[in-house]
């Protein structure tokens, strides 16, 4: 069972807890025997099923909303939630197994039929991209427009609730503050607080800090009593802080902690930095242990490595960590945290098959992430599933536990876009080797100014560019290229802040609205080349050796996002010597950077001159796509040449045989071997594009 805490809404678009609110009733016991006579009497007779319910809080009268004679979305977040894999169960049940005959994969002594249970709380919360969608009203309707979602678990609500704040990617370090337009007067902040945002519970919260009562905030809302105090309690906490400063006795700093406050948040509220809230909570002894999913509320044992941190204090005895380490030689392999536009299943699917192969060749693989829909949260993908947050903070409590027994021989952060890449430098600053392409080698990338200096040291042509430190600067240097221009800031996935500026009050618009132009965030001006052809090259390299895997033309012009357009593998229509000053310039990059693992640049092409846009030293949106086309994997690949292997461990391909024909099927090459990425066949990629959830926006 799980609770919505907002009312009207499709289920994707809701925060949900997996506790049903306090009461009176049983609801869980009537909510489960509604649901088996609702399946009994629409006669599924086997499989998954998901059924809905409305419940008035003030009579507990039960309403079925619909039910869905399938799995549906929410059952990939009870089989994290749980750790019952319900659409495998399922599976196994469609071909005649009885539940009683299926062992339990978690405890390995119970069967199915062992319902679940949980002593802890799990938090979704919904990722939106109404930013991407200008024009568009951020409004929650009954129609889907989430795109993403983090799950968070802890042992209190208020533990699992900011966690899951804290995993959305969105900056967040807890119930951060937000600006209320004429707050505070009163019915300025009731207004804010009335509007259906993705906001609206830390919206909720700031309420709470300009004096609304809870009855107020009840009667706008209808949100459930009980959850606003707990938000209440989470609020008053801050204040006391902010008031006190940084606690200094054990005790209290970990019921901070035990409520969720994560160190940046701590920081924020003190005035401190983050390190020195990590310092000071490591000097008082408090420290997160970790705890395993074990689908019976501890009455069983958990076989399955499958673990959330949480604080715990020493009430009844020595505080029990379950995280248990092993002797072996360990590769850890973060994840990208929730999808969203331009970070979405593509890295997911590299993380898999790195899990995969590194454990093929005997290194203990441990994944962390804190996305419900991925397969890399599945907990028989990696040999360690940790369910976590992907901050600075959460992944180095996971390191130094993983660190006291066996061996870390090192992290990858190449896999989950840029999400882990934010975190390279933090971590090798303390010591924990990062495994491929270096993270000062990343950041050369990603700094608009050091990459332009290795462009021009190798000779290679950009388009008429200029980097601006200030807003002034921006205008000018806009005068010296001309329009229309392409203007990005660093540091950034999937277009974000990137857009095509036509003329100077466009641009205006933009240094106004969109970006704040600074010296540590520095925008990138550069001509538009209108016309171009845009090509994407995805390469391996081990530092030494490079093996370009794929090279595809865009079907758009440039200046259509690489995510947005359709593009074919071989390109349709470049000549041979394009192609090859690609293969030629892309060696060269990979080399230059120093490249271990997997590189994605983009080239456009006009008036048979090759210009380069940009480089990636990672994982990009075009692996499952290349992956799928040459028959290659290239994701396993790049994790073991990241582990160490030399790219000479995987032999090239054999020539496709040219005297097949079109209608013949060419004989399946080993993946682990290099393809050729000029195959005899097209394999075209096309986006899919949601525009008919944004009614009013088509651009």
């Amino acid at each position: 069972d799980s609770a919505n805490i907002s009312t009207a809404f499709v289920t994707v678009s809701s925060i949900i807890w997996s506790i049903v609110l306090p009461s009176s009733i049983p609801m869980p016991l009537v909510t489960r025997n509604a649901s088996i006579a609702v399946l009994r009497e629409i006669g599924v007779e086997t499989g998954g099923s998901n059924v809905q319910f409305g419940v008035c809080p003030e009579t507990g009268r039960v309403v079925v909303i619909e039910m869905n004679p399938r799995v549906s979305r929410s059952s990939a977040l009870a089989s994290k939630a749980t750790g019952f894999p319900i659409a495998k169960i399922a599976a196994k049940l469609a071909v005649g197994y009885t539940l009683d005959e299926l062992d339990n994969d978690i405890t390995k002594v119970t069967p199915a039929s062992f319902e679940p249970t949980i002593d802890y709380v799990v938090t979704k919360i919904p990722r939106f991209a109404f930013e991407k969608f200008q024009g568009s009203e951020p409004y929650l309707t009954t129609a889907m427009k989430s795109v993403g979602e983090a799950m968070a678990i802890g042992r209190t609500i208020h533990e699992s609730l900011q966690k899951a704040l804290a995993s959305m990617e969105t900056g967040l370090t807890g119930f951060d503050e937000v600006e209320i337009e004429d707050a505070p007067e009163k019915s300025a902040v009731i207004k804010a607080i009335s509007k259906q945002t993705p906001d609206r519970m830390r919206t909720i919260a700031q309420a709470m800090r300009h004096g609304l009562t809870n009855d107020e905030i009840h009667g706008v809302t209808k949100f459930d009593p009980w959850f606003l105090d707990r938000i209440r309690e989470i609020v008053e906490a801050e204040e006391q802080v902010r008031q006190n400063g940084l606690p200094t006795a054990t005790a209290d700093m970990r019921r901070l902690k035990m409520m969720g406050f994560t160190d940046a948040r701590l920081a924020k509220l003190t005035g401190f930095t983050e390190a020195d809230v990590r310092k000071s909570r490591h000097g008082l002894g408090v420290t997160a242990v970790f705890k395993r999913i074990d689908t019976c509320a501890a009455e069983f044992e958990a076989q399955t490595p499958y673990m959330y941190s949480t604080y715990e204090a020493p009430m009844m005895g020595e505080v029990e960590c379950e995280a248990r380490p092993s002797d072996k030689k360990k590769v850890v392999i973060l994840g990208g945290g929730p999808n969203r536009i331009g970070q979405g299943i593509e890295f997911d699917y590299c993380c898999c098959h790195a899990c995969f192969s590194l454990t093929d060749v005997g290194y203990e693989t441990i994944m962390i992430n804190c996305n419900p829909e991925t397969v890399s949260t599945d907990y028989d993908t990696s040999d360690r599933l940790y369910f976590e947050p992907l901050t600075f903070e959460h992944v180095m409590e996971i390191l130094q536990i993983e660190q006291e027994n066996g061996t870390l021989h090192g992290v990858i952060v190449q896999f989950g876009g840029q999400t882990p890449l934010k975190l390279a430098k933090a971590l090798e600053a303390e010591g924990i080797p990062i495994l491929g392409t270096s993270p000062d080698a990343i950041d050369l990338a990603e700094d608009r100014e050091r990459f332009q200096a290795l462009v021009n040291q190798l000779g290679l042509k950009q388009p008429k560019n200029g980097i601006a430190s200030t807003d002034a600067q921006a205008l000018e240097i806009a005068t010296e290229i001309g329009f229309p221009l392409v203007i990005r800031p660093s540091y950034v996935l999937g277009g974000r802040a990137m857009e095509i500026v036509r003329d100077m009050d466009q641009l205006k618009r933009y240094i106004s609205d969109a970006v704040v132009v600074s010296g540590d965030s520095p925008v990138l001006l550069d001509s538009y080349l209108s016309g171009a052809v845009e090509c994407d090259v995805d390469a391996l390299c081990d530092g030494e050796n490079v093996h370009v895997s794929g090279i595809m033309q865009h079907i758009e012009e440039a200046g259509v996002h690489s995510g947005d357009s359709a593009c074919s593998l071989p390109p349709h229509s470049l000549s041979k010597e394009i192609t090859d000053a690609l293969i030629e310039q892309t060696d060269a990059l990979a080399k230059a950077l120093n490249v271990v693992g997997l590189m994605n640049v983009q080239f456009a092409v006009k008036d048979n001159e090759i210009y380069l846009i940009e480089v990636n030293p990672r994982a990009s949106r075009t692996v499952p796509f290349v992956a799928k086309a040459t028959d290659s994997a290239i994701a396993s690949i790049a994790a073991r040449l990241m582990a160490g292997e030399p790219l000479s461990n995987f032999p090239v391909r054999e020539p496709y045989d040219e005297t097949i024909s079109a209608d013949q099927m060419q004989p399946q090459g080993d993946p682990f071997t290099l393809a050729d990425p000029k195959t005899p066949w097209f394999s075209v990629k096309e986006a899919v594009l949601p525009f008919a959830r944004f009614p009013g926006v088509d651009t």
